[in-house]
C-alpha cells in the first residue's frame, strides 16, 4: 500500500461499502445474509450485518449522496474504482452532433471531434457496413446545425443525391468532361511560413509517381521533378502569388528543356497526362469551388486516372483549407476509399504530410475504407490509425478485427461489437473513450437520399 501511495501516484480514500438485500421471510433473509458473507470470506472480504440500522443502511445504498453508516474504512482509489456501480461510458460533449445510440445505456451519443487533440479521423467496416451513411449522418449534423464547409471526394459517385439535398454543388470531373482542375494551382500561405515549392515538389513526386505506373522514380529523376517544380514556380512567387498559377504543361515543357535524359523519360512518361488525351489535370481550373458543400464526384476517371485524381483533389482542397483559414471557417474533407492514396509510397507520405498539417488549419479530414486490410499493409496508414482520435468501427472481417484490436487495444469484449453485427452497429472511439452504438435512423426522405441500396432509394 505505501508503495502504491509513493511511487504510483494513488490517494487513500475513506469509503463505506453498503449491500441491501431483500427476501420475503426473516429465514430466507438469514440464509441469504450467511451466502453473501461465506462468498465475502472466500475473497478474505468480510461483511457486517447492520443490527438495527436497517432504514440507514437503506438510505446510505439509495443514490440520495446520504451517508447514515458510520463504519469508515481507507482504500487506495484503484481498489475503490473496482466498486464504481456505472459500466457504461458516454460521449455527451457540448456542442457536439449526433452519432448514435449507446448500445448499453441508450443514452445518444454526442461528440464534438473539434475538442479533441486532433479531428482527423476514420469509417471503416465491410461493404454493406454502413460506412458511408455514417459520413453522410455527420454530414446532415454539420450542414443544418453549423456553418463550417463540407468537401467530399467520392470516387464512386454515392453522395449526388445527399449533396443536391443538401443544396451542394457537384463537380464531375473525367478525362472528357469540360470541367478541369489545375494540378498545379497554390494558394498564398501553402507552405505555411516554409518554402511553398518544397511540399509542391513533393505534391509532384506523388503525382509522377502515380502516372509512371509501377515504376519507383530514381534518385536522378526525384532531383530533376525537385529543380522543375522550383523553375515553374519562380515567377509566380516572385509576382506574390497573382496572375495565372502554371500548369502540368507547364512543368512537361521546362522537363524538356532539362540536358538529361532522365527529364525527356519523365516527360515522356507523363505526357499522356499532360499534351495526351487524359490531360484533364494540366490545364487551368475553370469550376467553382467556393460552394459551402462540395462534391468532387471523380467516379469517371477510370482506373489509370482515379489515382492522380484523388491525389489532384486533394491539393486543391488544401488549397481550399488555406482560404478557410483566413476567413476563420472550419472545413470538414471526407475522402471515401482512402486506401487508393496508400498504395504508393509517394502519395501516402504527400497525404500523411497533409493529415498533420490540416489540424492546424481548423480542418477535419475522415477517411472511409471498406479495404481495411490494404489500409494497415501500409505503415503510413497503421501510423494515421494508431494516432487518429476519432474512429467509427462497424462490422469487420475476421482479420481486420485481430489487426485493429492490437493496434487500437481493444478488449474482447468491445470486439464483440464489430463482430458480425446488422448494419448501423459498431464501435466509436472518440479520444480515451471506446462506445458500443448502434443507429436506427428513420426511413424517412433523408434517409433514401443517403442510403445506397438500391431498393430503398428515392427523392420522394
Amino acid at each position: 500500500m505505501l508503495d502504491d501511495l509513493t511511487t504510483r501516484d494513488q490517494r487513500m480514500m475513506f469509503a463505506v461499502v453498503t449491500l441491501v438485500h431483500l427476501a420475503d421471510s426473516k429465514e430466507e433473509l438469514d440464509s441469504d445474509t450467511d451466502a453473501l458473507q461465506s462468498a465475502a470470506r472466500k475473497h478474505l472480504c468480510q461483511l457486517a450485518t447492520l443490527n438495527w440500522q436497517q432504514a440507514d443502511g437503506l438510505v446510505t445504498a439509495l443514490p440520495l449522496g446520504l451517508r447514515r453508516i458510520d463504519a469508515l474504512r481507507t482504500l487506495t482509489t484503484e481498489a475503490l474504482a473496482v466498486l464504481m456501480p456505472f459500466k457504461a461510458q458516454e460521449v455527451r460533449d457540448q456542442g457536439g452532433v449526433y452519432y448514435g445510440q449507446n448500445v448499453i445505456s441508450k443514452n445518444l451519443i454526442i461528440a464534438n471531434r473539434k475538442e479533441l487533440l486532433n479531428g482527423n479521423g476514420f469509417v471503416l467496416g465491410v461493404s454493406g457496413s454502413g460506412k458511408s451513411f455514417t459520413a453522410k449522418r455527420e454530414m446532415v449534423n454539420l450542414a443544418l446545425s453549423t456553418d463550417d464547409d463540407i468537401i467530399v471526394i467520392d470516387p464512386e459517385s454515392e453522395y449526388r443525391p445527399l449533396m443536391v439535398g443538401l443544396g451542394g454543388e457537384v463537380v464531375n470531373i473525367s478525362a472528357t468532361s469540360p470541367n478541369h482542375i489545375n494540378a498545379m494551382d497554390m494558394e498564398q500561405g501553402y507552405g505555411d511560413g516554409e518554402n511553398p515549392v518544397v511540399l509542391k515538389s513533393e505534391f509532384l513526386l506523388s503525382l509522377c509517381e502515380q502516372l509512371m505506373g509501377d515504376r519507383l522514380l530514381s534518385a536522378k529523376e526525384k532531383s530533376i521533378i525537385d529543380r522543375c517544380t522550383a523553375n515553374v514556380y519562380h515567377s509566380y512567387i516572385k509576382g506574390g502569388y497573382q496572375g495565372k498559377a502554371p500548369t502540368l504543361q507547364d512543368f512537361h515543357a521546362e522537363l524538356l528543356r532539362q540536358s538529361e535524359p532522365e527529364a525527356r523519360d519523365v516527360a515522356l512518361a507523363i505526357e499522356l497526362f499532360t499534351e495526351g488525351s487524359l490531360n484533364t489535370f494540366a490545364k487551368p481550373t475553370n469550376v467553382d469551388t467556393d460552394a459551402r458543400i462540395l462534391c468532387y464526384d471523380i467516379r469517371d476517371l477510370g482506373k489509370q486516372l482515379l489515382p492522380v485524381g484523388m491525389l489532384v483533389v486533394l491539393d486543391s482542397v488544401f488549397n481550399r483549407v488555406i482560404r478557410n483559414r483566413a476567413l476563420g471557417r472550419n472545413t470538414w474533407v471526407y475522402i471515401d476509399e482512402i486506401y487508393i492514396l496508400f498504395q504508393h509510397e509517394y502519395s501516402a507520405n504527400f497525404l500523411f504530410t497533409l493529415w498533420k498539417r490540416v489540424r492546424k488549419y481548423g480542418a477535419l479530414c475522415t477517411g472511409a475504407t471498406q479495404n481495411v486490410e490494404d489500409l494497415l499493409q501500409s505503415h503510413t496508414a497503421r501510423t494515421m490509425l494508431a494516432n487518429s482520435e476519432f474512429l467509427v468501427m462497424l462490422n469487420q472481417a475476421a482479420t481486420d478485427r485481430a489487426e485493429l484490436a492490437r493496434l487500437l487495444n481493444i478488449s474482447d469484449n468491445q470486439l464483440s461489437y464489430i463482430t458480425n453485427v446488422d448494419f448501423g452497429r459498431g464501435l466509436i472511439k472518440c479520444g480515451s473513450a471506446i462506445v458500443p452504438f448502434m443507429d436506427n435512423f428513420p426511413k424517412n426522405r433523408l434517409y433514401r437520399l443517403m442510403t445506397t441500396k438500391l431498393s430503398e432509394q428515392g427523392t420522394s
